[in-house]
């Protein structure tokens, strides 16, 4: 943007920095109470009541400038006017949280060395005032030595005071470079200027430590993280299940419409069986999707899942991994690739590779319709002790059996490549708070808009690429099969079966595996259309799947989805953020085979057990 004037925003992870980007450029970016959310620079753009073009860049959060971390590495290039292809900042804009200010000020001494034109934005006022902080701002901005600006970016004109700061006519002061101090120099500096700035009654809310004694409590706290998320899986079921019923009737009635209007012909064929057919089943299970992430985001912005990494910190230290690797993972839970992206923010090389190995293991949102119908399908909806639904128990073993897979495969690398380097974690546990039901709905639009953007694009181009060779070759004459047999979908799907018969997969089922590595909910939307073509036109498609395949072989297709070889993308991903492709054909091969036997043994037992 010619002549607009540059500003880098940074700070400290969980300081709402992204949340006063959002606020100055009228973006949508994902905002949460945990740190590590923002992985990549992100930019946008205002114009200031002056008619001043603003360009804005979001950093990733940092503790520190001496760089240890991917994403602390980004941010101080930036800052230093030396990464490849990003205009040197105009004004930094040091965004720091007003509650905590003994932990932030030691990053703003640190980014003042660098001696650009800088602003403090002093943020969470409004938290700070319910805590009887009293922050002396002149006094503050003197012995700092830059202007300090009070903002409140969850709050609409929250950010109007630093837009006027930024809009003033004079150019911004430029901070005298000051040479490095030791740590210890830096710490006495903040001591000092606390001192004299600031009055605070307490250093901790004391509701929030109240509320800590349970949840950070080794063995309380860990009880109430099952529970917590044994009941969001309940309510997948119990609140999504109405939606999706309702959604699957009305693709039923148009695909019967359609029949009825639609001349006889390839045509009827594609609208019918096709599209609405499979794409209508997967669209249905978008109510499920969206409930689940509407609770963990919820979680994520009441300021919980920080106290969940630390909780599990010592199990996955033992496995060889760490607390810092739970946000990423947790990620992983709606695409696997921002939560390999995520894994920046782990400084050690070890710990990073090794979770973005497991993060595919996670279950993300994709899995779930495959999971949706077969549940539905094959386990009765019954009650179990009296509260709890047998289907979200059904779901909640498989999300469990993902995460028990990536704590098995992290500790064998542990064995493989050891790490003599000290991994503790340091995380700062944010304040509790009620969510921002803007934010939540934000991140919902976001997991529902990339739902639909894959319907109706990957997902659309395979369903009908499916459909057409589920028709053609037509059979021939005198021919005693069904049609799909002498079709070329009957002949991939009988070839690939002789390699998956021994987890007790038919031809449709080891059929749809292949559209599924492009994108997994399009294994759905294949059996739909393979069913819908083979001769149960009308039938829904769990009644399909419980006609022809045993309840033995829909336990092993679970497990094989739970471990499954990952999408293309996400392969694209791990190559990128690795660049190695050893490392894409290694988690490749170990999920596979990982998938191959886990699948093996559950046929196996199930069918000995029925």
């Amino acid at each position: 943007m010619s002549g607009a004037l540059n500003i880098a925003l940074v700070g400290n992870p969980n300081c709402g920095k992204t949340a006063l980007f959002n606020q100055l450029t009228g973006a949508r970016q994902k905002v949460a109470n945990y740190a590590g959310v923002t992985v990549e620079r992100k930019s946008g753009s205002f114009t200031a009541p002056s008619g001043r073009a603003i360009r804005v860049v979001d950093l990733p959060g940092a503790y520190s400038l001496q760089s240890v971390s991917p994403d602390e590495r980004v941010t101080q290039a930036v800052l230093e006017g030396r990464y490849p292809g990003e205009a040197v900042p105009d004004l930094i804009v040091c965004v720091a949280d007003a509650t905590n200010l003994r932990l932030h000020l030691r990053f703003v001494l640190e980014v003042r060395r660098i001696g650009r034109p800088m602003v403090l934005a002093l943020n969470m006022m409004d938290a700070a005032a319910r805590r009887d902080i009293t922050i002396d701002v002149p006094a503050l901005a003197q012995r700092l030595g830059m202007p300090v600006i009070e903002t409140v970016a969850v709050r609409r004109g929250g950010a109007q005071a630093l837009v006027a700061a930024i809009d003033s006519a004079a150019p911004p002061a430029t901070v005298a470079a000051t040479a490095a101090h030791a740590p210890d120099d830096l710490h006495a500096e903040v001591r000092a200027i606390l001192a004299d700035t600031v009055q605070m009654p307490a250093p901790t809310d004391r509701r929030d430590d109240a509320i800590d004694r349970v949840a950070l409590h080794p063995v309380l706290g860990v009880a109430l993280l099952a529970l917590v998320m044994f009941l969001v899986f309940q309510a997948v079921y119990a609140i999504g299940k109405p939606m999706t019923d309702a959604i699957a009737d009305g693709f039923g009635a148009l695909a019967g419409m359609a029949g009825e209007w639609l001349p006889e012909g390839p045509l009827r064929g594609l609208v019918s069986d096709g599209l609405l057919s499979g794409l209508g089943t997967v669209l249905g299970f978008l109510p499920q999707i969206l409930v689940l992430f509407f609770f963990i985001l919820v979680l994520e912005e009441s300021g919980y899942l920080p106290r969940a990494a630390f909780l599990l910190d010592k199990l996955m230290v033992s496995v060889g991994l760490s607390g810092r690797s739970f946000i990423p993972l947790l990620s992983s839970f709606a695409c696997a690739i921002p939560g390999i992206m995520g894994t920046r923010s782990i400084t050690d090389p070890r710990d990073r590779l090794a979770t973005i190995l497991v993060a595919p293991l996670m279950t993300c949102s994709a899995r779930l319709p495959v999971y949706a119908l077969l549940i539905g399908a094959f386990i009765p909806h019954r009650e179990v002790l009296g509260i709890f639904n047998l289907q979200g128990v059904a779901l909640f073993c498989l999300y469990v059996a993902g995460i028990a897979a990536a704590m098995f495969v992290a500790w064998i690398a542990k064995r493989i490549r050891r790490s003599q380097q000290e991994r503790a974690l340091l995380m700062e546990l944010p304040a509790y708070r009620l969510p921002k039901w803007r934010d939540v709905g934000i991140g919902l639009w976001e997991r529902g808009s990339i739902f639909l953007k894959r319907l109706t694009g990957v997902m659309l181009a395979l369903t009908v690429l499916m459909w057409a060779i589920c028709t053609f070759p037509a059979p021939p004459a005198g021919a005693t099969e069904a049609a799909i047999d002498y079709s070329l979908a009957g002949t991939i799907g009988h070839t690939l079966q002789y390699l998956f018969a021994p987890l007790g997969f038919n031809w449709q089922i080891s059929l749809s595996l292949i559209p599924a590595f492009a994108a997994r909910e399009t294994a759905v939307a294949t059996l739909a259309t393979v069913y819908a073509v083979g001769g149960d036109e009308g039938a829904a498609l769990q009644q399909a799947l419980a006609t022809h395949i045993s309840l033995a072989s829909a336990l092993s297709l679970m497990v094989w989805f739970a471990f499954a070889p990952q999408c293309m993308s996400t392969l694209a991903i791990i190559r990128r953020e690795t660049q190695s492709w050893r490392m894409v054909a290694l988690s490749f091969g170990y999920m596979f085979v990982l998938a191959y036997v886990a699948s093996f043994v559950t046929y196996r037992i199930a069918g000995w057990l029925a």
